[in-house]
């Protein structure tokens, strides 16, 4: 699936979680299943997680560090990254 697949079936998950709060509540209960459901091909052996912001409570997502990138690259990709940082909240 494409990057841009992903986003659109990704609007569609969460459009309809907002929209049927039993959706909502088996995607937070069992989201490999519901993401499966949708279309989405999982690789085997990972495990998904689905949390839901609130007014009170933000969700910042710290990807895994690749495994190619040196403690150099990691300085020079902070650096960069963190300049241009601007939460949304």
């Amino acid at each position: 699936m494409t990057n841009e697949e992903n986003l659109k079936v990704t609007g569609k998950i969460i459009a309809k979680a907002w929209a049927d709060e039993g959706y909502k509540a088996r995607l937070l209960a069992d989201p490999a299943a519901v993401l499966t459901a949708e279309g989405v091909d999982l690789p085997a052996g990972i495990t998904f997680r689905v949390v839901e912001d609130t007014a009170a409570v933000q969700t910042l997502v710290l990807p895994a560090r690749p495994a190619d990138l040196s403690d150099d690259d990691l300085d020079t990709a902070a650096g960069g990254f963190l300049s241009g940082f601007c939460p949304a909240f």
